[in-house]
């Protein structure tokens, strides 16, 4: 197995490395206190032709795979914007995946380019607050017309919707139980985030303020039939081709926010001195912030691993719930050492530690629990009865 990093990986790190400079700590902690979009950010790394680093060359993009676009959220998020940085153009990365493999020629024409360019943002219309993680007991409904659809339901958890000009959207064309199949009858949509038909409202929550969550109320929204991807009933099938890639980039995201994490507590700890002597020198902050730099490089590893077996087209669904699972749960531990690292001013916002052990709560919980990650593994590796 070769550990050595390509000319792309060195070019995509240095360019990424490049943009996230111009935008410092006191940048982040402004956002973080007045909740504004991140326009600039967002701007910058459309300029710079990042948003299509996935996405085929023809359209404007980069034609990269998902280890590129993981090592390049991971110095995103390790940049100190952690995932207030990394929500603000995450979706661009996987979320469109569905159009780039399902879509047709014409819809690809007419989408991709101004998702590459940062003219379109889009926001993910899956979630809803009755069926959580089990999608496919979604109540959105999209009723056949003339020349399309009309859709009516509500999501839940949809990010950038307050500034978003489309919504990938998942709904219900035909009821669960007419389908032979219970993963039958969804269909995707991508369409314009129609307002007179959308309403958007906020959900307050403990970090990425700058990036809006939100409940999402869809009554009577008109669909085209050309904006729906691929055929009907299919739409379920289609967004497993983004769910790998998702988990893959936000494990990545994760241990960028880790990896920042210790080094801010290592750095705080040579400088910090208590009875005439740093505490870094103690072994009692030296051992807890020496075993997440391990636990996060294993991590990383696992992350890699799951991407490389992406982009070379094999099962990596294992792989990628791992590296999900493995990165949060080790960035959560690094982030919580590096507050109790900084002591009483770990919990000051001008040594940033605790946003980012705000941030790092995201990874933990979305976009699939732990607990079902294991139940994943135990049934789908190990073979053990469904427990749920």
């Amino acid at each position: 197995m070769n550990f050595q990093s390509s000319s792309d990986h060195a070019a995509v790190i240095d360019g990424v490395t490049r943009v996230c400079q111009a935008f410092d700590d006191k940048y982040w902690l402004a956002r973080d206190s007045d909740g504004e979009f991140p326009f600039d950010f967002h701007a910058a790394m459309a300029a710079g032709g990042w948003l299509g680093i996935t996405m085929p060359e023809q359209y404007g993009g980069s034609g990269l795979g998902v280890t590129e676009a993981a090592l390049m959220m991971k110095t995103v998020a390790a940049s100190g914007g952690a995932l207030t940085a990394a929500s603000a153009i995450h979706i661009n990365l996987f979320g469109p995946h569905p159009i780039v493999v399902h879509g047709t020629e014409e819809q690809k024409q007419r989408w991709l380019p101004r998702l590459i360019s940062g003219d379109d943002r889009t926001c993910f219309g899956v979630t809803e607050p009755d069926a959580g993680l089990d999608t496919t007991r979604i109540k959105t409904v999209a009723k056949r017309t003339g020349d399309g659809y009309v859709v009516n339901g509500q999501k839940i958890w949809t990010s950038t919707a307050q500034h978003a000009t489309h919504i990938m959207l998942l709904a219900r064309t035909t009821p669960y139980e007419e389908c032979d199949k219970k993963t039958r009858g969804l269909s995707l949509f991508y369409t314009p985030l129609d307002r007179s038909s959308i309403e958007v409202r906020e959900i307050e929550k403990m970090g990425r303020k700058a990036v809006d969550s939100n409940q999402v109320f869809i009554e009577n929204l008109a669909v085209p039939e050309h904006d729906r991807i691929g055929e009907e009933g299919a739409g379920f099938e289609y967004l497993l081709d983004s769910l790998n890639p998702e988990r893959i980039l936000i494990g990545m995201e994760a241990i960028g926010i880790g990896q920042d994490a210790v080094a801010r507590a290592a750095r705080y700890a040579c400088e910090r001195e208590v009875f005439g002597r740093p505490i870094g020198q103690n072994q009692s902050i030296q051992h807890p912030l020496a075993e997440s730099w391990m636990e996060l490089e294993a991590a990383e590893l696992m992350a890699m691993k799951a991407a490389w077996l992406y982009d070379n087209d094999q099962p990596c669904g294992p792989q990628a719930n791992a590296a999900k699972y493995l990165a949060a749960e080790a960035a959560f531990k690094a982030c919580t050492r590096a507050v109790k690292t900084h002591g009483g001013m770990g919990y000051a916002k001008e040594f940033h530690v605790e946003r980012l052990l705000r941030e790092i709560m995201i990874p933990v919980l979305a976009p699939v629990s732990p607990q079902m990650i294991l139940n994943y593994i135990s049934e789908r590796v190990l073979g053990l009865p469904r427990s749920y």
